[in-house]
């Protein structure tokens, strides 16, 4: 999806690519002005593949079991994104751990979202563990990628109170329906240059 503005975007998923969905809707109605550029994926049948194709983005896939180990694998991610001049990644259900020197190559260019207040409810079932904890209150939290999990200085939150006739299934629609406002927020913030990052703080500067 080429804008010919601002910075190429690759976003990473290995799932049904509904955040990449509503960054693919943000893009093409300018609220990111960026060049939506790359879809990495890991597994073939990922529903982001399809959504990708209709958008007219181009795919990389990217299968683990093809390489020998970790840095192989990573090092051919790496080719594909600086073949395509990446100045943001946007990890959006990608289901893998990057390694500390692939975070360490790209510093403060990867962004990552959470279903979970950070630092509460860290791991990939950040929902289902709130909701079985009995919390009153969860939310949504996007941050750069640091090298450890679920960790890296936070952009942006937002709150989400559980209520008390909420099932599991109707707390994960009202979380991705966050996720699918405030993820683009924070990518629009990236790509407009107003993300500034003090030790673990995040300064949003004005216009």
């Amino acid at each position: 999806m080429e804008r010919k503005v601002g910075v190429n975007i690759a976003v990473m998923a290995s799932g049904r690519g509904t955040n990449f969905a509503a960054i693919i809707r943000a893009v093409k109605q300018g609220k990111i002005k960026a060049n939506l550029a790359l879809l990495v994926s890991d597994q073939p049948g990922a529903g982001a593949i399809a959504k990708a194709k209709r958008a007219n983005v181009k795919v990389a896939l990217v299968k683990r079991g093809d390489f020998a180990g970790k840095k192989e694998f990573e090092a051919r991610i790496i080719q594909h994104l600086e073949e395509n001049k990446i100045g943001l990644i946007v990890m959006a259900g990608f289901m893998r751990m990057l390694s500390p020197g692939f975070v360490r190559r790209f510093k403060n260019k990867i962004l990552n979202i959470h279903p979970a207040l950070l630092p509460s409810f860290k791991g990939a079932h950040a929902i289902k563990d709130a909701f079985e904890y009995g919390v009153k209150a969860t939310g949504v939290t996007v941050h750069f990628v640091d090298e450890e999990m679920d960790h890296g200085p936070i952009i942006l939150q937002c709150p989400l109170e559980i209520k008390e006739d909420d099932s599991l299934e109707s707390l994960e629609a009202k979380i991705h329906k966050i996720e699918h406002r405030l993820y683009p927020q924070a990518i629009r913030l990236f790509v407009e240059g107003r993300l500034k990052i003090f030790k673990r703080k995040v300064k949003i500067a004005s216009r």
